[in-house]
């Protein structure tokens, strides 16, 4: 945005969000179409120099996001959605919410975890611009696969993650999954990678979707080349109902035994519960198994969803 441009997107959004001026009031003002302001003020959204935030008093806590806080005792926020919406429409409609939502939580000097993934790729897309100072974005599992390094698909979404809150940005250069347990052992003391483990270890803060195998919209670790018929084979064996940052889970949170974890690049569960906020990202009433694993296995602090997911994941605690 130019210098001009600038100042007036400042001065239309201060007579918008700070005077309750109109569209039309404000363009008869600046001598501006009204088009040109619906601009301005896309702009000065975008830009950041505008943070929107609704705040809603426990009086006036939505029913739904209520009870889901009572229920599983996470932060929640809601995206309203008809059911008639598609899973891809939804996805863009909790995604530009969750942008939104993440943004007014990040602050400086923080250390942020970021799993891979089809929801976070699209979160990535809508994350509003917060400067922040002396804060690293650290990639929490390995991307690469025998088809491909998976260094581009990753490094994408941490680089807009990094620019939105002028972070750092370390990315973890390593397997999705290790072919061997002891192989993954064994890079796990090389410097360069315990410098990325140590990193993740100072988390303050995850931000991660749920993956599962039944989705509308098949999550990247199960359609992106990562997993064969022998590992699913092996998941199915496990009782496995999903995963965060490609580490898995049972329906009741365990993860015990599970052989696939210790060839797994992602954080230990364990090692995730102990951030102080884990923000987790679903989309789709199809990821509800995965979800209910999830919050099972205490790995969610805030929660962002759609409606229709959040009605039917209360339903089925009835």
């Amino acid at each position: 945005m130019g210098r001009n441009n600038a100042s007036q997107g400042l001065r239309a959004a201060q007579m918008y969000y700070l005077q309750d001026l109109t569209m039309d009031a404000i363009a008869r003002e600046l001598r501006v179409s009204r088009s040109t302001v619906s601009r301005l003020l896309t702009n000065a959204r975008d830009s950041g120099l505008v943070q929107i935030q609704i705040r809603s008093s426990a009086e006036r806590t939505p029913e739904l996001e209520d009870a889901i806080r009572r229920r599983f005792n996470v932060d929640v926020h809601v995206v309203p959605i008809p059911d008639t919406l598609s899973e891809q429409d939804s996805l863009e409609r909790v995604s530009i919410q969750a942008g939104r939502t993440i943004g007014a939580l990040v602050d400086s000097d923080a250390v942020i975890g970021v799993a891979w993934g089809s929801t976070i790729s699209a979160v990535s897309q809508h994350l509003g611009r917060k400067l922040t100072h002396d804060s690293t974005m650290v990639q929490l599992n390995g991307a690469g696969n025998i088809q491909t390094t998976g260094i581009g698909y990753a490094s994408d979404i941490l680089r807009r993650f990094g620019t939105a809150f002028g972070a750092r940005v370390e990315q973890f250069p390593v397997p999705a999954f290790f072919d061997r347990a002891e192989t993954k052992e064994a890079m796990w003391q090389e410097r360069s990678v315990s410098r990325i483990l140590d990193l993740q270890q100072r988390m303050t803060m995850a931000v991660f979707g749920v993956g599962s195998m039944d989705s509308d919209i098949p999550s990247h670790v199960y359609a992106g080349g990562y997993l064969d018929e022998a590992n699913i084979g092996s998941l199915a064996a496990n009782d496995v109902v999903g995963d965060v940052a490609t580490v898995f889970f049972r329906a009741d949170g365990s993860d015990d035994g599970i052989v696939m974890n210790q060839r797994s690049s992602g954080p230990p569960l364990n090692v995730l519960r102990q951030v102080r906020r884990r923000i987790c990202v679903v989309s789709g009433a199809s990821k509800i198994v995965g979800l209910q694993g999830a919050l099972a296995a205490g790995l969610v602090t805030d929660l962002i969803l759609d409606e229709v997911t959040a009605r039917r994941l209360l339903a089925n605690q009835d």
